[in-house]
């Protein structure tokens, strides 16, 4: 009888343990693009582009056939010392970039004050295009935005802030640079967190259907934050965690005292 008491009681106390660790997942909470055999696409992604904001920083470049007349439509390079001794002696040429201001703003050699915010970078060279058309016949121009960046925070396996090379990011591939999401990451609520104008948005993503990648926030724009809410076994696990000690403990006493009484 005592013997069959403790064997019950310890197999509860693994059955408990194993409980507060353990759930079961369905695979639509877990799967990615659900259903996507049934979309229909309805984006030209070579369409998209973003749009230049207020403190990005802009590389333009004029060039010409004759290099001297577009000398002036550049900024010149300046130089700075280096970590050694060969990097002091010659220097470093560094290129100067364009801040966009606060009004979306930047100033311009020869051309004078420019509005760039809220256009895009096909919409900026044919302006540009068109400013210094007026001084340079069939002037060259290259414009990147150097500071595009995008922060991925919560269940990824390598949350932080990740440079863009190019200036065309989706969701998708900026959850591969963080290593993808957690195990314990909430796959159909991921939140973007973008500013547009000095006017921040909230949206929300559901990776597990399909239609996700029709949505505004599958391209991500520069300086886009991107949180993973963690699920109920994490929630849950970080309450328990911290307890798991105590509860085992007790339940420990609980089964001496139990052998003591009956014994």
């Amino acid at each position: 009888m005592k013997f069959q008491f403790v064997f019950l009681i310890k197999t509860f106390v693994f059955l408990s343990v194993f409980f507060l660790f353990f759930s079961c997942a369905s695979k639509k909470d877990l799967v990615y693009y659900q259903n996507i055999d049934s979309l229909q696409t309805k984006q030209n992604v070579t369409s998209y582009e973003v749009k230049i904001q207020p403190d990005d920083l802009l590389m333009i470049i004029v060039s010409a056939d004759d290099p001297e007349v577009a000398i002036p439509f550049n900024l010149k390079t300046y130089s700075i010392a280096g970590n050694n001794k060969l990097d002091v002696a010659r220097g470093q040429e560094t290129l100067q970039l364009y801040l966009v201001d606060h009004n979306g703003n930047i100033e311009f050699p020869v051309v004078g004050k420019i509005k760039v915010g809220g256009y895009s970078r096909t919409e900026v060279l044919e302006l540009l295009q068109n400013k210094i058309g007026n001084y340079i016949k069939n002037p060259i121009i290259n414009l990147r935005i150097t500071n595009f960046k995008v922060s991925l925070q919560g269940e990824v396996n390598q949350p932080g802030t990740y440079p863009v090379a190019s200036e065309r990011i989706t969701l998708i591939e900026a959850l591969s640079m963080a290593k993808d999401l957690t195990i314990y990451g909430k796959r159909d609520n991921i939140l973007v967190i973008r500013e547009v104008n000095g006017v921040k948005s909230y949206n929300r993503v559901d990776l597990t259907k399909s239609d996700f990648i029709n949505s505004p926030f599958y391209y991500l724009a520069q300086n886009d934050v991107v949180y993973v809410e963690p699920n109920k076994t994490r929630v849950n696990s970080s309450a328990v965690g911290p307890n798991t000690s105590v509860i085992i403990s007790a339940i420990s006493i609980l089964v001496s005292l139990s052998v003591l009484i009956f014994k």
